[in-house]
């Protein structure tokens, strides 16, 4: 689509009842990113209070209508998804509008291939918008989806707010609080970028282009925080003695959601006698003995929770085109297909406004793979009988152009199926999203997530995750160890689907833990093919014998990088500081050996100067008594610091003590623990 064009949803696809809509961007470092809002508007181009916008601290809004789902990576960036349950939009909202903010006097301008994608519940896309001429703006509204006779239609806007996301909010109705922790004089209101629309085409003719403020709202560049609207003018008043020092006021942000509740850290003391006691769980796991009773009980665990605590179960089931309404889970249903009916693990079935949306579950545990036979036969059920979807859950990850079974579709029949993977582990990120940073209903539903958590990573559930790097991970380590591994090898590109597959799953577990985004960094170029990115990746392994991986955690100052050098039988992890802008280079060493007071004496640390000469390096225990040995002899120019540690790699392909798997989640742990969290972002 162009600027400033439209179209009904019901003429792309008939699945429109639900859709997904999903902002993209990539950057050249990276580490762009920005934070996805949505408002929803009634007849008067205002919200109806502050729950209708929804963003990071207000993730649901419209009675579940819409949900952010979180950001999900690409071959050259990542995505940001939201779900729309069009049906289930309050008939008082005219008009949702979707926008994307920065932060930290960040603009747009930095980042590249600004996008919107939406997509029908079955997943198939059916628009796609580039937006252009974002460069000195802050926020930018991508588009909005608007009720007109009746019916569903989207409009590709593409404007630009310099006053960012207070001035955005502010001008379509959002309260703004004060905020008294945070003292910033008045800025002088920025001018927004209005640039002009295109007459709309569509249908219905020309429409009117996206409200704009009357005036500019200003907002602190830095903080993002709207200042006070000028007062109205007032007769000036006669000179005193000593007129006060005018007070600046204090800035203002948009309203937080409501407090929920959360699970705390730790636990409270136990009344245990001694440590033997266990404390009785609402799932016990200590009878499990096969694999098919792990299976089952893992399927009617889930589900139940699911249908328990509403928050989980749409989290779970929004990115699969489901609606948000009252859901029913069902196990072990028993559905007819031609001589030997099948029974499916589990059936998910939502209902609004009497319209039921149903999806045949077929999961695995214990690192079973799913079996292609199975899965083609639910599909063919599902679209037999009008369901929407079928879901598959093990413990294998999911790639970007790599699905994990191939069926086969019959694009004759009128009524199309999705089919949707998760992991074992995405399942454990979401619960501990929930209970532990960002909170659900009431204390009932914490407590179910908290023990559907303790079953899921118990060691006898079966429900933990990647845990194989495969039957290729051995020959291709002997290979390189021989100098005999070839480029071309599939083996080592089923070596790299399944790295791919661990960083994924090292970034939900991190991510769960910290509550805060953590994502793999992909540096490919924009629109390329990720298989042909895993064929070259293959190609470098066969060349280098290293595996290379990146990934970016918010608020730390770098990108978190991983090699496994399997020549050396190496882990390294390591990040890079940018050198403070002020001071001298004495004293920026300085300052960086004191943060790392508390970090392992074996960091090493190396100094990075202009061009493409090294710096100096060293451990951290020989520099702490000389930190001067960082400066380079020669006074060349510190662009910053590469921190690094070094852990023996584990010999076996699984996640044993002794397991390769296992050893990247301990290094990535220490590294963060040790490391990232001491040192601290350069101040903007």
């Amino acid at each position: 689509m162009v600027k400033g064009a439209n179209v009904g949803l019901a003429t792309l696809s008939e699945d429109v009842g639900s859709v997904v809509v999903s902002l993209g961007w990539s950057s050249t470092t990276g580490e762009g990113d920005a934070d996805v809002s949505v408002l929803l508007l009634d007849g008067d181009g205002k919200v109806r209070s502050d729950v209708d916008f929804c963003f990071y601290n207000n993730p649901v809004a419209g009675n579940g209508s819409v949900q952010l789902l979180g950001k999900t990576p690409t071959a050259d960036g990542s995505e940001d998804r939201i779900s729309f349950d069009l049906d289930a939009v309050p008939q008082d909202i005219e008009k949702v509008v979707v926008a994307a903010s920065r932060y930290a006097g960040s603009r747009f301008g930095e980042l590249d291939d600004l996008r919107l994608t939406l997509a029908d519940s079955a997943g198939d896309g059916l628009v796609r918008f580039a937006v252009e001429g974002a460069d000195e703006v802050s926020a930018v509204i991508f588009g909005e989806l608007y009720r007109r006779s009746g019916e569903w239609k989207f409009r590709a806007v593409g404007q630009g707010y310099a006053s960012g996301l207070a001035g955005l909010a502010t001008d379509y109705g959002v309260d703004i609080d004060d905020d008294a922790e945070q003292d910033a004089p008045e800025a002088e209101a920025p001018e927004p970028d209005l640039a002009e629309q295109p007459a709309a085409t569509g249908q219905d003719g020309p429409e009117p282009p996206a409200r704009v403020p009357a005036q500019s709202r200003g907002a602190d560049p830095v903080t993002g925080s709207a200042p006070e609207p000028p007062a109205a003018p007032q007769e000036p008043a006669a000179p005193g003695p000593a007129d006060p020092t005018p007070v600046p006021k204090p800035a203002r942000r948009p309203r937080t959601a409501k407090k929920k509740v959360t699970l705390p850290r730790t636990a409270k003391k136990s009344l245990a006698d001694n440590d033997t006691w266990r404390s009785a769980r609402l799932f016990p796991v200590s009878a499990l003995k096969s694999d098919r009773e792990r299976e089952t009980r893992a399927t009617s665990v889930v589900l139940s929770v699911m249908a328990q605590v509403p928050e989980f179960g749409r989290r779970l089931t929004a990115g699969f085109g489901a609606p948000a309404g009252r859901m029913e889970t069902f196990t072990e249903v028993t559905l007819p297909h031609g001589e030997s009916p099948r029974r499916p693990d589990g059936v998910v079935r939502v209902e609004r406004a009497g319209k039921l949306w149903t999806a045949l579950v077929e999961t695995k545990t214990n690192g079973n793979a799913l079996k292609p036979d199975q899965v083609q036969a639910y599909m063919d059920i599902a679209a037999r009988r009008g369901y929407e979807a079928v879901i598959t859950l093990s413990n294998d990850v999911a790639l970007e152009g790599s699905p994990l079974v191939d069926v086969r579709i019959d694009r004759r029949r009128k009524h199309k199926v999705a089919l949707w993977h998760l992991s074992w582990a995405e399942v454990v990120h979401q619960a501990q999203m929930l209970i532990r940073h960002e909170g659900v209903g009431n204390a009932a539903h914490a407590w179910l997530l908290q023990e559907l958590l303790q079953y899921l990573q118990h060691e006898n559930s079966g429900c933990h995750g990647f845990q194989n790097m495969g039957a290729a991970w051995v020959p291709v380590r002997r290979g390189i160890d021989e100098e005999t591994l070839c480029q071309g090898d599939a083996r080592a590109l089923e070596v790299i689907e399944n790295w791919e597959r661990l960083v994924r799953q090292v970034c939900l577990r991190l991510g769960g833990e910290l509550g805060q985004k953590v994502l793999p960094v992909q540096r490919a170029r924009r629109g390329s093919d990720p298989g042909a990115r895993r064929t070259e990746l293959a190609d470098r392994l066969c060349e280098q014998g290293r595996l290379n991986a990146e990934i970016r955690i918010e608020g730390t100052p770098g990108v978190l990088a991983i090699t496994a050098d399997l020549r050396t039988g190496k882990l390294r992890t390591s990040i890079e500081v940018p050198a403070e802008e002020t001071g001298y280079p004495l004293t920026r060493a300085k300052r960086l050996v004191r943060r790392l007071a508390e970090a392992p004496a074996d960091l090493h640390i190396e100094t990075l100067v202009d061009g493409q000469a090294p710096g100096p390096r060293g451990t951290l225990e020989r520099l702490r008594p000389e930190p001067a040995d960082l400066l380079p002899k020669d006074g060349a120019q510190i662009t910053g610091f590469r921190l690094s540690l070094f852990k023996g790699m584990g010999n076996g392909r699984g996640s044993a003590e002794t397991g390769f798997i296992r050893s990247v989640d301990e290094a990535v742990d220490r590294f963060h623990a040790q490391v990232v969290t001491h040192v601290e972002a350069p101040a903007v």
